[in-house]
């Protein structure tokens, strides 16, 4: 009688043993909060980042807080950016007092549409926050141009792109604020985590204030407080993990790009899924996702996955549809390319641990599961 297959997640952190001993080191260390290994993974992290002052913070949400504040943005204003990315990308703009405003994305990229974006600039618009959705760069050329040309700020959500590039510059190591994350789920990972790019090292201390409650420490016990700073630092365990992760950067990205290859090679193009953009030059492939065909009832699609032991994740739906930016006059209609996406993207496993024959596994289940019309 055979076994049941092993269940594959849509994602899975490969973290080695030299890191797990590291972290033990640390935590005999008795220095566990940030200290020593948080400075050692900002200055490995600047490095990465072409030598620009790199901030390490408890999450890219908490980075994305600062850097609007970095960036001046204060309530009333407006801030750009686009309706299909994880929440928090609209929420700390809410958070800030500032108005998010949507700009609906390009079906061949996924990724905030520029062509639309200058007629949606006021006079109290004062930055543009996009996304690399799924690790593929927005076109950094023609961002900034326009953000040159109306004096704007750019504060790249770039949670999902570390290890892409954009005509061979890597990400964060130029632009204007970069915003990283590390989660668990990210191409490396600090368990949770983040860092946030800036431009100078004023801005790096700013962001170091912001990051603890403003405190300013002084060699005779002293403190002062001139700025109300949240509570954004990390760990020197979290940190240790990054340490670990960091120098095999490059090997998760060429892992994820071949099994991505492998995935257009091996899916049945007649099943009517929409695949995602063919990008191997930029893309860090932080996902492969498929848009189901019209009708697909996704959630017993994931389901009938489920079954035959396969993770299916959901990334995302679109932000202006939920409850809070309805309530800030969004309705269903706004953003149609956005709408369809939200309604029928599903994350299909993808790691640097998963082996081809995971991906013809996968590949076999959705045609099965679409075949079938369990959905």
């Amino acid at each position: 009688m055979s076994s049941a297959p092993e269940f594959l997640p849509f994602t899975r952190p490969s973290i080695d043993e030299d890191t797990i001993a590291g972290v033990v080191e640390v935590l005999r260390s008795g220095w566990i909060t940030s200290g020593p290994q948080v400075k050692a993974f900002e200055a490995a992290l600047s490095a990465h980042c072409g030598g620009r002052p790199v901030r390490a913070l408890s999450s890219a949400t908490g980075a994305l807080e600062i850097a609007l504040t970095l960036a001046g943005v204060v309530p009333g204003d407006e801030v750009i950016t686009t309706p299909l990315s994880w929440v928090a990308t609209a929420n700390v703009i809410v958070r800030a007092g500032a108005r998010p405003v949507f700009v609906d994305v390009a079906a061949a990229t996924r990724n905030i549409d520029l062509n639309k974006l200058e007629a949606a600039i006021t006079p109290r618009t004062r930055a543009i926050l996009p996304v690399d959705f799924a690790g593929l760069p927005v076109d950094r050329d023609q961002l900034y141009a326009i953000a040159k040309r109306h004096q704007l700020r750019v504060i790249e959500d770039a949670a999902q792109s570390m290890g892409a590039n954009w005509n061979g510059r890597t990400i964060g190591s130029s632009g204007d604020l970069v915003a990283i994350s590390f989660h668990a789920n990210k191409n490396i990972t600090t368990s949770e985590g983040g860092c946030l790019v800036c431009n100078d090292d004023d801005e790096a201390r700013r962001c170091e204030l912001l990051r603890l409650q403003g405190v300013e420490r002084f060699p005779d016990g002293e403190i002062e407080v001139s700025v109300a700073g949240g509570k954004h630092n990390l760990t020197d365990i979290a940190a240790r993990i990054g340490l670990g992760q960091l120098p095999q950067l490059e090997v998760f990205t060429a892992r994820r790009r071949e099994l991505a290859q492998h995935y257009f090679a091996t899916i049945d193009r007649k099943l009517g899924c929409e695949l995602p953009p063919a990008d191997f030059r930029h893309s860090n492939w932080h996902m492969f996702q498929l848009v189901l065909p019209e009708g697909t009832d996704r959630g017993r699609f994931i389901a009938a996955m489920a079954e035959r032991a396969i993770g299916i994740g959901v990334h995302y739906p679109a932000i202006h549809r939920l409850a809070l930016y309805r309530a800030l006059g969004y309705c269903d209609g706004d953003f149609p390319v956005a709408e369809r996406l939200g309604r029928g993207l599903v994350t299909l496993p993808l790691f640097p641990a998963m082996t081809f024959s995971d991906v013809e596994r996968v590949c076999a289940a959705v045609a099965d599961t679409l075949r079938s019309r369990q959905t």
